[in-house]
């Protein structure tokens, strides 16, 4: 009989893969260490100095001043859920609990970790915004490159920014292109790049600018709040965000291991948060529909 050893040995590798395959803001989380301070606290070293001056070659150098101070962030997001299932109902139906467990991960968490960080974003102050109507094969590339330029202007380092645009207009963005085909036997229409920029589509149901969190006494996890837009697009710096997860840990009781009843227990547990450093903010370009 399988034990929940046995089962994480199968099981557990399976469900971190759907989080990394199917999460379009997992290649942003922290690449290096991050440091906890306390129990749900980080520090962030925040730097800053002053322009340059007139020499005085009978004074030298003007004064300047360095300004160093650490900000302290705290994470703000703890998610979980217990899903359970008979032992009988578990055998009789060719053991569905792992791929139940899949599915979960693959329909719940992903989504909402994904909404969660998208409006954190959008929601966050100093960010460039944009909005309007629906964007059209005409608009489209202007809307684009208006953020582009704003970056620019801004001086955000080009190398490193990706683009986010809402999977509903993947089609609207092939058709801004006039392209002509050869006699190829496979032809690709998705532009996954736009002049040097990593493109990223994301699901509509990922892509708000406000959402709400369920409490957990409803079936659903989250959805778009009252004052939520829709997203078109976002141009991200990923230097200029934080995404912190310390705790994803899903668990696993057998029916002999539950002493609560004969069922199989899943239960899953995400601590996490996502920043926009207030230094950096117009690292972060958002276009939304109204």
């Amino acid at each position: 009989m399988a034990n929940s050893l046995e089962f994480a040995i199968k099981y557990i590798p399976v469900l971190d893969d759907i989080y990394k395959n199917l999460s379009v803001t997992q290649n942003m989380d922290a690449g290096k260490k991050v440091d906890f301070t306390g129990t749900n606290e980080i520090k962030v070293l925040k730097t800053s100095t002053t322009g340059l001056g007139d020499y005085s070659r009978t004074n030298g150098y003007p004064k300047g001043d360095i300004t160093a101070n650490w900000e302290t962030l705290k994470l703000t997001e703890e998610r979980g859920k217990e899903l359970s299932i008979d032992r009988m109902d578990n055998e009789e139906m060719a053991n569905v609990f792992g791929m139940i467990t899949g599915q979960f991960m693959r329909d719940w968490v992903v989504p909402e970790v994904d909404a969660f960080r998208f409006a954190k974003y959008a929601g966050a102050d100093g960010i460039s915004k944009a909005a309007g109507a629906v964007l059209t094969k005409d608009t489209i590339i202007s809307a684009i490159d208006e953020a582009v330029r704003q970056m620019n202007a801004d001086e955000v380092p080009v190398a490193g920014r990706v683009l986010y645009i809402n999977s509903d207009l993947q089609p609207v963005l092939n058709n801004a292109f006039a392209r002509s085909w050869g006699s190829q036997g496979a032809v690709s229409t998705l532009l996954n790049n736009y002049n040097g920029i990593p493109i990223k589509y994301v699901p509509p149901t990922r892509f708000y600018s406000e959402i709400m969190l369920n409490d957990g006494s409803e079936d659903w996890g989250y959805k778009k709040s009252a004052n939520g837009k829709n997203i078109n697009f976002m141009l991200i710096y990923p230097e200029a965000i934080l995404q912190v997860v310390k705790l994803s840990l899903p668990k696993v009781f057998t029916p002999d291991e539950n002493q609560d009843k004969d069922m199989w227990k899943f239960q899953f547990r995400i601590y996490h948060d996502a920043f926009v450093y207030e230094n950096k903010a117009k690292g972060i370009y958002l276009h939304t529909i109204g």
